[in-house]
C-alpha cells in the first residue's frame, strides 16, 4: 500500500493537472465561440451564392463547364483537414483513419496517381507515415483559417483538375453540427455536381425565385464567374467547419479530463483519510498496549 506521503504527492500532482485541463477547456471554449461567429458571418454569403446557383439551374439552360466534366478516374486527389496540436480526443485519429480508407479505395490506381493535400500538422505527419509525400504544407491555414489561403488552395485544386492532373478531388473533414457532435465526412469537391449543389438549398428556396429571366451577357460567362466562387467558398466553409470541430472536440476532451481528475482526487482523498485514520488507530493501540505492561 502506498504511504501517506506518496498519496499526498499524487493528490497535489492531479490537482496541478486539473488546473491545466480546466484552463485548456476555457481557452478552447473561447476559440470555439469565435469559430462559431466566423461560420455565422459566412453563412449569409454562402446561402446567397447557392441561391443564385439554384435559381439559375431552375431554367432550361444547359450548363457546361470544365469543373462539371466527369471522366474516368485514373488520378485522384484527397484533401484532409486536421489540427496542428493534439489533446482533442479522437479528432485527428478519426481523420487519419478515414484518409487511410479513402486511399485504400483507390489503391488500384497506384501510389503515384494518388495526391494528398494535408491541412494540419497531425494529418501531415499521418500522410508521411503512410508513405506518401504531402503536396505542400498548410499548417498556418489550420491554425488560423483565412479565406485568402483557402482561395489559393481552391484555385490550385481547380487548376489541377482543369489541366487533367487529377480526375477527382475528395475532401475529408469534420462537420460541426453542435458542441457535442462533430460528423466526419467524405465529399467530392470536383467534378462538381450542379444538381446536388442546387438541391442543398431545398425546393422552397428555388421556388421563392422567378426563373423566367434573361442572362446577360451569356449563360456560360455567368457559370464561369460563379462556379469558381462557389468552389472557393466551399473550401473556406470546410476549413471553418474543421476549425470549429477541433475546438469543440478539445473542449469536450478537456472537460472529460477535468472530471476524471476530480474523481481521482476524491478517491485519493478517501484513500489518504483511511490511511491516516489507520495510522492514528495503530498509534493509539501502541500507547494503550504500552500502558498495560
Amino acid at each position: 500500500m502506498a504511504s501517506l506521503r506518496e498519496i499526498k504527492n499524487r493528490i497535489a500532482s492531479v490537482r496541478s493537472t486539473r488546473q491545466i485541463t480546466s484552463a485548456m477547456k476555457m481557452v478552447a471554449s473561447a476559440k470555439l465561440h469565435k469559430a462559431q461567429g466566423r461560420i455565422e458571418n459566412m453563412l449569409p454569403y454562402q446561402h446567397q451564392l447557392n441561391r443564385i446557383l439554384t435559381n439559375f439551374l431552375s431554367t432550361d439552360t444547359t450548363i457546361e463547364s470544365a469543373y462539371t466534366s466527369a471522366r474516368p478516374v485514373e488520378k485522384v486527389t484527397v484533401v484532409a483537414f486536421s489540427s496542428n496540436s493534439s489533446l482533442c480526443g479522437a479528432y485527428n485519429m478519426n481523420v487519419a483513419k478515414m484518409l487511410e480508407e479513402v486511399v485504400a479505395g483507390y489503391h488500384s490506381l497506384g501510389k503515384e496517381n494518388i495526391a494528398i493535400y494535408p491541412v494540419g500538422k497531425k494529418i501531415e505527419e499521418a500522410v508521411k507515415k503512410m508513405g506518401y509525400t504531402p503536396k505542400g504544407s498548410f499548417q498556418s491555414m489550420a491554425e488560423k483559417p483565412s479565406y485568402e489561403e483557402a482561395r489559393k488552395l481552391a484555385e490550385e485544386l481547380m487548376d489541377a483538375f482543369v489541366q487533367g492532373q487529377t480526375d477527382r478531388i475528395v475532401l475529408v473533414y469534420h462537420h460541426f453540427k453542435s458542441t457535442g457532435t462533430q460528423i466526419l465526412l467524405k465529399e467530392n469537391f470536383l467534378p462538381i455536381d450542379l444538381q446536388q449543389a442546387a438541391a442543398s438549398e431545398g425546393e422552397a428556396v428555388a421556388a421563392s425565385y422567378n426563373s423566367d429571366y434573361i442572362v446577360e451577357p451569356a449563360a456560360d460567362r455567368l457559370v464561369a464567374e460563379l462556379l469558381p466562387k462557389v468552389l472557393c467558398q466551399m473550401i473556406y466553409t470546410v476549413l471553418l467547419d474543421s476549425s470549429a470541430s477541433e475546438h469543440a472536440a478539445r473542449m469536450l476532451a478537456m472537460q472529460t479530463a477535468t472530471d476524471n481528475a476530480n474523481d481521482l482526487i476524491q478517491d485519493l482523498t478517501k484513500q489518504y483519510n483511511k490511511g491516516r485514520q489507520q495510522a492514528i488507530t495503530n498509534e493509539l493501540l501502541d500507547i494503550i498496549g504500552g500502558s498495560l505492561k
